[in-house]
């Protein structure tokens, strides 16, 4: 009795896991550049009491083995790196990526990170950053005074400058990818970082080998589906109540031997 108490107690832990993947979700619904989040399970070790195979007689073989789980738990989550819808902002400094591809951002501590966030700014040295003040990579420095700045599809940043009839060409931006993307660890701030399962990054120009174009003017939303995370919410709370009957069965009827034998 006791082991399908602990059984039900993994399924409530599994879920009450879920739960808060499924609430960071919809907290971020709003998240410039967040992907969603998916909890995956996996089953705890078997008790094999009796093996698939094994003889009942001299010349016969049980047809299936007597196997009894011990429950269930969260082996990961994955971010799912689907595109968020494209809004037009019309700052010319907000840059939404339609397509693959991440924007590089120098940490405080020297390395690089990566975000899909494209809402920058400049610091006081004319440098683009991320709202945390976190310098975009290639540096990009913007010059004081100009009366516009284009960004290209394909990453070219060109300002216009008083005086000036032909706009001058400032820096090229440049995007990284991986090729496992879901092995990023995401470290808050919009931010994740390289780990050994993502692999190294790739660096190329926007819009050149699969890689997204930019679309200044614009920033790309969550790709959080709240109706989605609603129904993943109900099956999670159904879940739950069931695993919580279960324990509640148990008790019963370990009261019910405790009463009566």
């Amino acid at each position: 009795m006791s082991n399908a108490m602990h059984v039900a107690k993994t399924g409530l832990n599994a879920q009450n896991k879920r739960m808060q993947v499924i609430s960071n979700n919809l907290a971020n619904v709003n998240t410039t550049g967040f992907k969603r989040d998916r909890a995956n399970f996996e089953s705890l070790l078997y008790q094999v009491l009796k093996t698939s195979g094994a003889q009942t007689t001299g010349e016969t073989r049980n047809v299936s083995g007597f196997n009894v789980g011990t429950g269930v738990k969260i082996i990961n989550t994955d971010k799912l790196f689907t595109q968020g819808n494209i809004i037009t902002t019309d700052n010319a400094l907000d840059i939404a990526i339609d397509g693959s591809g991440f924007f590089q951002i120098l940490n405080p501590d020297g390395t690089i990170s990566y975000t899909r966030a494209g809402t920058f700014g400049k610091n006081a040295e004319g440098l683009l950053t991320s709202p945390s003040g976190f310098v975009l990579q290639p540096e990009i420095e913007i010059p004081e005074g100009v009366t516009s700045i284009n960004i290209s599809s394909d990453g070219i940043v060109s300002v216009q400058v008083p005086g000036q009839v032909d706009a001058e060409e400032v820096g090229q931006l440049q995007l990284a990818d991986f090729a496992n993307p879901t092995g990023l660890q995401p470290i808050g701030q919009n931010l994740l970082i390289e780990t050994p399962a993502s692999g190294p990054p790739i660096v190329e120009n926007p819009f050149t080998n699969g890689f997204g174009k930019l679309v200044q003017g614009a920033l790309e939303s969550s790709n959080v589906n709240v109706v989605q995370e609603l129904v993943d919410m109900i099956e999670t709370q159904r879940a739950y109540e069931i695993n919580s009957k279960a324990i509640s069965g148990v008790d019963d009827m370990l009261r019910f031997v405790n009463q009566n034998l």
